[in-house]
């Protein structure tokens, strides 16, 4: 079969003009040079491309077959060498990413002097907000990704797991808590929490480990900005469940005791979101290659791993593990 690129554009420009005369114009050939091909074609098919009707033509079942190759063949071409074109040019203009507060305080500015030392010519602007506007600003254009706490599910977006971090009960220094070498979920009947808003998906995880450990939690305060937690968790107004990423400099400095919840898997899974596309565009890929550089570089976990056995965590601050 020797079926050809001239070929498929020929047999496209029928299809669009409606005819061998059209189709010859568009492509700045003879009718007869556009006849000949379609013969040859047919004669090497053994089936017609299209049928002569009076003075109109009719494509054929063979002759949509091919003429959805042809729009697979040069969509193919265009991605490629527009994706080929995009690697040789600096990348210019504003990136715009959109995270929520924990994402945009602790992960975005390492993020950003990576991205800004791989590409000079180019900038990030960030947005923080809760996921559902994140979402709107994806779906609109206004943002070119995102960094957005994980299930997202929709057909019209893409979703890239990026990280997977601990959930780790936070205290104050001087809370009865951080006196305990083992803390068990009973251990929090009573307690005042202080958690992030309802409907986002970390709290979503966080109210069905309450319900399957059957404790009704006293919110005292619900907000969505990670420092305001930490403020009122410093003066015992409550204590939290966040993660590890978002305390690790008060835990080093003695400003906040955490620990694991002993028999409790908790888990907040981060992951990068964008417009499905026919291709991903390159602002995108830049983007997610910067995360995967810096990725090693984030404090997801106090140990740098989860531990097998019940132990202390190196530090300053004790940390209670799982038996």
């Amino acid at each position: 079969m020797s079926l050809d690129l001239r070929q498929l554009e020929i047999i496209r420009a029928i299809a669009e003009a409606g005819s061998f005369t059209g189709a010859g114009e568009r492509l700045h050939v003879s009718q007869s040079a556009i006849s000949r091909q379609i013969l040859l074609l047919e004669e090497e098919l053994n089936e017609a491309v299209f049928l002569r009707v009076g003075r109109r033509i009719r494509i054929t079942p063979a002759g949509e077959a091919l003429l959805q190759l042809s729009h697979r063949v040069f969509q193919d071409l265009k991605d490629t060498v527009a994706l080929i074109s995009d690697s040789r040019q600096a990348l210019r203009g504003p990136v715009r990413l959109v995270g929520g507060m924990t994402v945009s305080l602790y992960v975005f500015p390492t993020l950003l002097r990576e991205f800004q030392r791989a590409h000079p010519q180019s900038e990030i602007k960030i947005w923080a907000g809760a996921t559902d506007r994140c979402l709107a600003a994806i779906r609109a254009g206004t943002a070119d990704c995102g960094l957005l706490t994980l299930p997202i599910e929709s057909p019209d977006l893409v979703t890239v797991p990026a990280m997977e971090e601990e959930l780790l009960l936070v205290t104050s220094p001087t809370h009865p808590l951080a006196r305990k070498r083992r803390i068990v979920p009973d251990d929090l009947r009573g307690q005042h929490f202080v958690l992030f808003e309802s409907g986002s998906n970390t709290r979503r995880a966080l109210d069905e480990f309450f319900v399957r450990e059957s404790l009704d939690p006293n919110i005292v305060m619900e907000t969505e900005n990670v420092e305001i937690i930490k403020a009122l968790v410093r003066t015992n107004v409550g204590i939290t469940i966040i993660s590890f990423q978002s305390v690790a400099r008060e835990f080093a400095s003695h400003q906040l005791f955490c620990a694991r919840i002993a028999g409790a898997s908790l888990m907040r899974r981060t992951g990068w979101v964008y417009a499905k596309a026919n291709r991903v565009p390159r602002a995108v890929q830049e983007v997610l290659a910067c995360f995967e550089r810096i990725r090693p570089r984030l404090k997801l976990t106090p140990s740098g791993g989860r531990p097998k056995k019940a132990g202390a965590v190196p530090g300053p601050v004790p940390v209670a593990a799982e038996d």
